[in-house]
Parts: C-alpha cells; sequence; structure tokens
C-alpha cells in the first residue's frame, strides 16, 4: 500500500466513527461523557456499535463483558440482549461497576427490560473460574493488558461451541505507554496458534481480534 492508501483508509475510519457518535442515543452520550468526566476514558464509538450488533445477531443471551471502566461498551453489549438475558460485568475498576450498576438501575425501569446483571469489581483471573462452563455466548474483553489472557485462558471453558470472545484494542492504543502494545502481540500469536479457536483480527476502533470456539 501506498501513502494515498492509507491517507483514503483513515478517513474511512473517521467517517465510521464520527457516524457511530452521532447514531449513538441520549444514554449512551450521557454516559460516555459522565465517564470521561471520572476519568474513564470510553473507546470506539464504533467498536461498541459493532459489539451490540455481534451480539443481536448471535441471539446471544448469556454475556461476559471483561472491562476496565468500559460503560459504553457495557451498555451496546445491554442492548444487543433486547431486554432479556444476561450480562456478567467483571471490572477492574470500583468507579466502572458503581457506573454500570446505576445506569443499568436506569435502563431497568421500563418494563419490557428483563435482563439481568451481574457485577462484580475484581480481576478476571480470579473471577472467571468460578463460572460453569459451557454456558455462555459471547466473552468481550477491554482494558487494561492484565485483563486480557487470563480470560482467554478461560475462553474455551466457558463459551458454547460457536461462541465467540471478542478482544478490543488489539493495537493497544488505550494504553500506549504501558506494556499493552507488546501484550496484544503476544496475544494474537497465542490465540492463532489455539486450534480450538478460529480468528480474525479487524482494523474497527483500535482493533478487534474475534475468535470463534470450535
Amino acid at each position: 500500500m501506498n501513502k494515498t492508501t492509507y491517507t483514503n483508509m483513515a478517513k474511512v475510519w473517521q467517517f465510521a466513527e464520527t457516524h457511530a457518535l452521532e447514531e449513538e442515543n441520549d444514554v449512551l452520550r450521557k454516559a460516555r461523557a459522565d465517564a470521561e468526566t471520572t476519568k474513564l476514558p470510553q473507546g470506539s464509538a464504533a467498536q461498541a456499535d459493532l459489539l451490540r450488533f455481534i451480539t443481536r445477531s448471535l441471539n446471544a443471551t448469556s454475556i461476559i463483558s471483561v472491562g476496565t471502566g468500559s460503560i459504553v461498551e457495557a451498555l451496546q453489549l445491554v442492548e444487543g440482549l433486547g431486554g432479556a438475558g444476561q450480562l456478567t460485568a467483571v471490572d477492574s475498576s470500583a468507579r466502572g461497576i458503581t457506573m454500570i450498576r446505576s445506569l443499568f438501575d436506569d435502563i431497568s425501569d421500563a418494563a419490557e427490560n428483563r435482563t439481568t446483571l451481574r457485577a462484580v469489581n475484581t480481576s478476571p483471573a480470579v473471577f472467571l473460574p468460578r463460572l460453569n462452563a459451557g454456558t455462555y455466548d459471547l466473552i468481550v474483553v477491554s482494558g487494561v493488558a492484565s485483563n486480557y489472557e487470563p480470560s482467554f485462558v478461560e475462553a474455551a471453558n466457558l463459551l458454547k461451541t460457536g461462541g465467540r470472545i471478542i478482544f478490543t484494542d488489539m493495537s493497544g492504543l488505550a494504553y500506549p505507554d504501558g506494556d499493552k502494545p507488546n501484550a496484544m502481540r503476544t496475544l494474537l500469536s497465542k490465540v492463532e496458534d489455539d486450534d480450538r479457536f478460529e480468528q480474525t483480527l479487524t482494523p474497527t476502533g483500535t482493533g478487534i481480534l474475534i475468535a470463534v470456539k470450535r
């Protein structure tokens, strides 16, 4: 690819991101603003919307969201559940879990919303091994680097056949000054070498790796 091609690709990314931001509803916009005010920076709007779409297209009923204050992503996953099912939020940020619980309570005031929330402030390495095997349609992992490998270690056990684990921020751009970029490259190799999964890497947001359990 030449410089012009890369420039055009950047314009496509910008268009998709701007469009997704414009399409966010009032709840998402307020959640994004409130989270960023409390120093919980939120990720790509296009990325969160893709998670909603994948959730809906899977007809998912049981999701695990592992993150660090990933409020907008959690709300989009709830939207994808379509008012039913369960979201298990595992967040290494106490502020993140508090905000998710508060926003979920607001959403649950709607009579047609039968989604249940299980929200815990702990690390995935501690919590995920406690969950029932083979019962989850989707696992979404974001946030600090230490969230990723423990989630992948448990994924084959927790997911149903055909279930997916999605890793966001595969470029590590959300945490560029830490060890995340190197950790993401290591994770990519591990996922690609695991015969239990089929995977693809996409440039949406800051990079999404989608792996399907065979």
